[in-house]
């Protein structure tokens, strides 16, 4: 078994500090004797990080605070799939994906749905954008009375015949075509709640709307906003010509550029506001777009890893040396997606040769316990023996300065409750759907029962008969 001291790891990391608390990433979490010693089932990096307690703190009007809540492509209790939650000193808020289990992790947070209106989906795999139903569905429920936003991909437009010479796509296959599908798969949900208010009479068709005439102020308004993935910021002889921005608003400038994962139509996505940045890459084969793109300067580079092939079997629970095939099956994915550990070292080695060195390097999209964090760490230190890098894990917390990125762990409730956290400017909300005129007030007022069938209605117990004591 993997021997790998929490000085180790943090010493690989790059982030050794003095006195550093130790302790478990989540209240709750289990003491067991096996997990406190076994490298696989414990994360040293992330619990030796200071303690960060969320809503404790006001972020600075110059500061960018970068929350981690989903950072694994395989859900588990510990991990959620993969969401980046950035905040600025403006009061802008964005979302980088919406994994499978991620939405958990920002109420443990502290956020809630009326801070999550502006997402930008890196490609449309569903460890990035899982729990985008429920998010884009429950808003009104919690607070967030206004239309969703969704940046990402165009159509792939890919057209493939096969050897005999059968033919696939090209299919509707890019952001548009995921809403509207959304959409209409979530009509009996949302048409269900639509007895409560949805939205604002006074909320203000935001600039980025790319057709305000529409005058979309619902909640239940699913605004796609398609992302030209093969654009770069340059043209051909690689002049800049600023073709790739997807949001240029209250100072907050974010490009996209192509990403090289599984299918065409896939981006990564670079954020710059007040003299600070980052990048985010979802999933990609190791390309020079991203480099080219880096190596202009970034405080915080967020790049996913995967481990190598024979390994991810082993953790799978397969022997690889009695299934080859597994680990070659595993090779493919990797071969047509990822970007193996060592391979974001050279990446990194390649912007230090430029000059361009990130402040901070993050490995995410992994599996993050002692065992592969040091095997990661070890695989990108052989090319970039010297520059900040850290394995993300869900409730890690960065904030980012002109003087530096600190790193901490946020301290968060197994049991925490959605809290509405922002003062909603509006006062007009329009009437629900599903409406009706109180008797006695006069008041109009959302129809809870508008929607049951009749019959079966009957059949609901006399509230007076269960409140009788």
């Amino acid at each position: 078994m993997l021997e790998l001291s929490r000085r180790d790891l943090l010493k690989l990391s790059g982030t050794a500090m003095g006195g550093l608390a130790l302790g478990s990433v989540l209240s709750g979490c289990s003491s067991d004797s096996v997990a406190a010693t076994d490298p696989t089932q414990q994360n040293s990096l992330l619990a030796g990080l200071p303690t960060y307690t969320p809503g404790a703190e006001k972020l600075a009007a110059d500061e960018m605070r970068i929350s981690f809540m989903g950072t694994t492509c395989i859900p588990m209790i510990s991990q959620a799939a993969v969401s980046v939650f950035v905040e600025l000193g403006n009061g802008d808020c964005f979302l980088f994906d919406i994994g499978t289990g991620s939405m958990i992790k920002y109420w443990a947070m502290g956020i809630n749905m009326d801070r999550m209106s502006k997402i930008f989906l890196a490609h449309l795999h569903a460890d990035h954008m899982g729990d985008l139903s429920f998010l884009y569905g429950f808003g009104p429920s919690y607070g967030r009375n206004w239309p969703l936003y969704v940046w990402g991909p165009t159509d792939s437009g890919f057209v493939y015949t096969d050897p005999v010479g059968n033919v696939r796509g090209p299919f509707p296959d890019g952001t548009r075509a995921y809403c509207e599908a959304l959409k209409n798969m979530m009509y009996w949900h949302n048409e269900s709640q639509a007895f409560l208010a949805t939205s604002y009479q006074d909320y203000p068709i935001p600039p980025y709307d790319p057709d305000p005439s529409l005058q979309r102020r619902d909640a239940y308004d699913l605004v796609p906003i398609e992302l030209n993935w093969k654009k770069t910021g340059k043209d051909a002889l690689g002049i800049p010509n600023n073709d790739n921005v997807a949001y240029n608003y209250n100072g907050v400038k974010i490009t996209h550029f192509p990403a090289v994962h599984c299918r065409a139509a896939a981006v990564s996505y670079k954020l710059e506001w007040n003299g600070l940045s980052m990048i985010y890459c979802g999933d990609s084969l190791p390309n020079n777009y991203m480099i080219d793109q880096a190596k202009s300067g970034v405080d915080v580079l967020i790049h996913e890893i995967v481990m190598p092939a024979d390994k991810w079997v082993a953790k799978m629970g397969i022997d690889p040396t009695t299934h080859p095939n597994a680990v070659q099956q595993s090779q493919n994915v990797q071969d047509s997606s990822h970007t193996p550990q060592k391979a974001y070292g050279y990446i990194l080695d390649q912007l230090e040769q430029a000059g361009k060195a990130p402040r901070l390097a993050v490995g995410t999209h992994f599996q993050a316990t002692d065992d592969t964090i040091k095997l990661a760490l070890e695989d990108i230190r052989k090319w970039y023996p010297q520059g900040d890098v850290t394995i993300a894990s869900d409730t890690m917390v960065l904030n980012v300065t002109k003087s530096g990125v600190t790193q901490r762990r946020a301290v968060v409730s197994n049991y925490a409750w959605p809290k509405t956290t922002t003062a909603i400017p509006y006062t007009s909300p329009n009437r629900p759907k599903y409406w009706k005129v109180d008797p006695i007030t006069g008041k109009i007022d959302g129809d809870a029962t508008a929607q049951l069938d009749p019959e079966q209605y009957k059949q609901v117990i006399d509230k007076n008969l269960y409140n009788a004591r």
